[in-house]
């Protein structure tokens, strides 16, 4: 998939990572094809409302380079998520695996085949919450085309999840084995690992020595997959998982994986997204694990790309093969909004929308080869957040565009702010973490890493 990841949700070198980085270079410039320019200036764009299921809440978290986006959305009622697929103007509920719940991410691919994570009407045997939505069913991967939703196999355990898919139908994901870990918070039991699935056949993909879990996020196009590992924790938002990731990883063509580094931290670094030309966004704590920010790593080396202006965290969620970078910058209050990052320089995408939309868009998650970015946004309007679609207008740079949006933030109401944390099952988010300890606890806080 020709793509950039949506946290939505809800992310320096060691002498080590060094040495891998000037291995890496040649080998870069061998196998990965020359990059397509960025254009000289951020262009402007037009907002495409997608809406939802009928619910009060719709996330579009993938868009392949004819503008088809998949992603998912709450049920009239709002009593369940479905996975939806959008194309020639019509959103389509892919159904579930027979339980209520269903997301799809980082997708489609350019054959319209769509990944991601459905329950079942079991009951997890372990009274697990692998998925995070609080009803104990297991769930399990998918793979989707034409109509046909198909489970994907685990490592032996009762519960996986697809995060991803590339061109050539390869999903990236993380799975269960049989193996319980004595270290997990309930109600996790097992241990999960990062794996591939080709043709339907699962892989188990290593994690860096030590780290008993982890999971893979996004594979692109030359089989290249990143992801995080580290231990099990309570189910996080953030990362779609119970996981506490401690190191950003690339796993390159069955080769052991590659610690990408961090910006400081100990903890909280995750790959999000990799182009096909090897670059890597993700996020990753600071020095002190109070605060992360994106990073974009290339070369073997890992640069931070800062926030907007007052914010505090940042993410990278998605980069296409130009280079440009989408994600979430979010404040000490936990308000985020969109940005588009490209040419060293993140700008709120609110400031690139006409003016007069009722969407303010509050996070991208990937970035499609003509510079398309989905998300989800708060209508104004209706209260509601509703999935989008951002349509650049001049990204050749030539033509000319509406006058851009206020640069004023949004602060959600109350009631926006509580229906936004009951759905904030979102990966790559970052939205408000349960722990005081997490990420936006204040400086001099009495918090420690263990």
């Amino acid at each position: 998939m020709k793509l950039t990841r949506s946290i939505a949700n809800l992310f320096r070198l060691s002498g080590f990572a060094l040495a891998l980085a000037l291995f890496a270079g040649p080998l870069w410039a061998e196998e990965h094809a020359a990059m397509p320019q960025q254009p000289a200036a951020p262009p402007r764009y037009a907002v495409v409302d997608l809406g939802t299921l009928g619910g009060s809440f719709g996330l579009a978290f993938g868009i392949n380079d004819r503008g088809e986006v998949d992603g998912f959305a709450n049920l009239p009622g709002d009593t369940a998520q479905h996975a939806f697929m959008y194309a020639k103007g019509v959103m389509t509920d892919l159904g579930t695996l027979g339980g209520p719940n269903s997301a799809s991410y980082e997708g489609p691919n350019e054959a319209l085949q769509a990944a991601g994570l459905a329950e079942t009407s079991t009951l997890d045997p372990n009274g697990e919450d692998f998925c995070g939505y609080g009803d104990n069913l297991i769930c399990l991967a998918f793979s989707w085309q034409n109509g046909v939703m198909t489970p994907l196999g685990t490592l032996g355990g009762n519960n996986a999840q697809g995060s991803g898919i590339n061109d050539r139908g390869q999903v990236a994901g993380y799975a269960e084995n049989s193996t319980p870990d004595p270290n997990c918070p309930a109600p996790q039991v097992l241990q999960f690992k990062p794996v591939v699935w080709t043709n339907g056949r699962i892989q188990a993909l290593s994690t860096h020595p030590g780290d008993p879990e982890g999971g893979a996020f996004w594979i692109n196009n030359e089989g290249e997959l990143v992801g995080a590992s580290g231990s099990c924790a309570a189910f996080d938002s953030r990362y779609g998982l119970p996981l506490q990731p401690k190191h950003a990883l690339l796993w390159r063509k069955g080769l052991p994986p590659i610690d990408l580094g961090n910006l400081g931290g100990r903890i909280n670094n995750a790959a999000f997204a990799i182009n096909d030309h090897e670059q890597v966004v993700g996020t990753s704590d600071l020095s002190g694990d109070q605060f992360q920010h994106a990073f974009l790593w290339q070369k073997g080396v890992m640069s931070d790309l800062g926030t907007l202006p007052g914010d505090l965290i940042s993410v990278g969620c998605g980069i296409n093969n130009r280079g440009q970078v989408t994600g979430v910058s979010i404040d000490a209050s936990g308000n985020p909004r969109a940005y588009l990052w490209q040419n060293g320089v993140m700008t709120d995408l609110n400031n690139l929308i006409p003016s007069d939309s009722p969407l303010y868009l509050m996070h991208g998650f990937s970035i499609n080869s003509s510079g398309e970015i989905v998300g989800f946004a708060y209508n104004t309007q209706t209260g509601n957040f509703d999935a989008y679609m951002a349509v650049p207008l001049n990204f050749g740079g030539g033509a000319s565009a509406p006058a851009g949006g206020s640069s004023a933030r949004v602060t959600l109401p109350e009631n926006a702010r509580k229906q936004l944390q009951q759905w904030q099952r979102f990966g790559r988010f970052g939205y408000e973490p349960p722990d005081p300890c997490e990420k936006y606890s204040k400086p001099g806080s009495d918090c420690r890493v263990n």
